[in-house]
């Protein structure tokens, strides 16, 4: 079947078309270099307010990807990944800790964000969570990373998991921020209770006319009001969301985002060029590479805990963490973060 004569697909691309630190807390240990010789010319910037970059380019898969990197280049890849409605800022902190301790780090923005943009006007602007992955497995290749630690949160969790669970020989180590985020289209129909329902407005939002309209109108509002949402302790300044909401002014932002929500609730048909990788995800593949999950204690998503709800899925090495964060995990904690990456490559 190809994709021009399925009229599901066609109705998609119709759609797609017309959318428009401190110290460590008790208990966590330093990050010790892992090469101590090979430590990164990057400072541990105290302040959120100093540049991250420079910005690179590289042509990977179907993307000019925009990425940030730091550290030695022979050092053990790390490739950090952020979600919605966030951009690689988020990592901004954590980034340096990592090169400072000898890791070669790649902060990519993902598909519809920054720099990141599509080679072609013609490509087809998939939003399935299969399309994440191959990206990020291109943009490895074409930087000649034959394995890193994945470390994400939010659409960088699901993105990083997946990779991990369907192409394990590509993973050294995974940190994964509120444990396993595979999607299952088929539990996403059933109902949760109200509070957790209520926590989602935005995914239900974006099923609409007017939460499209909204998106486009309100673009730089609402990501702040998701951003105080998910993270109630944060006192994060009002250029620091700037720096990141600059990210969403990218041509595919709008198409990029609502296009993934209503995927998520089957709203949207999935991609036949994704179907065999799809059928894999759908059966909620383990994942056995060695993993650090780690929990929000204020994200209003999930409630933190042990790991016990999530430990099913993790069939290797494993441990859970918790931090006294809400859900932009590695920018509300970025020295902890760190740590865990590093703990993680150690498993």
């Amino acid at each position: 079947m190809t994709t021009s004569n399925n009229p599901r697909s066609q109705s998609r691309r119709q759609f797609l078309r017309t959318t428009g630190g401190a110290a460590l807390a008790a208990g966590v240990a330093p990050i010790v270099s892992s090469d101590p010789a090979a430590a990164a010319p990057y400072p541990n910037h105290a302040s959120s307010d100093v540049a991250f970059g420079p910005v690179r380019q590289l042509l990977a898969g179907v993307l000019n990807v925009g990425y940030v990197e730091l550290g030695p280049a022979h050092g053990t890849p790390v490739v950090l990944l952020h979600g919605f409605p966030y951009d690689i800022h988020s990592y901004e902190r954590v980034a340096p800790l990592l090169a400072e301790g000898g890791y070669r780090v790649i902060v990519p923005y993902l598909r519809g964000h920054g720099s990141t943009t599509f080679r072609s006007a013609s490509t087809p602007r998939n939003v399935d969570q299969a399309a994440f992955a191959l990206d990020i497995l291109a943009l490895m290749d074409g930087l000649k990373i034959r394995r890193a630690v994945l470390a994400g949160y939010d659409w960088g969790s699901r993105t990083a998991d997946i990779i991990a669970a369907l192409w394990p020989e590509r993973v050294k180590a995974l940190v994964s921020v509120t444990g396993y985020l595979i999607t299952n289209l088929e539990a996403n129909k059933t109902p949760l209770p109200p509070a957790a329902e209520n926590a989602w407005w935005y995914q239900y939002y974006f099923t609409t006319e007017r939460g499209v309209q909204g998106l486009h109108q309100y673009k730089h509002e609402l990501g702040e009001f998701i951003w105080k949402f998910n993270s109630p302790t944060w006192k994060f300044s009002t250029a620091t969301y700037d720096r990141t909401a600059a990210a969403f002014e990218n041509p595919d932002y709008e198409t990029i985002v609502i296009g993934n929500y209503r995927w998520r609730q089957s709203l949207l048909p999935a991609e036949p060029e994704y179907a065999e990788l799809e059928n894999k995800l759908q059966k909620a593949p383990k994942i056995a590479v060695p993993t650090i999950t780690v929990d929000g204690r204020y994200d209003p998503f999930t409630p933190a805990g042990d790991g016990s709800s999530y430990r099913v899925h993790f069939t290797g090495k494993y441990r859970h963490r918790t931090f006294d964060v809400g859900h932009n995990v590695p920018q509300e904690a970025p020295r902890e973060f760190a740590q865990a990456v590093v703990d993680a490559d150690r498993l």
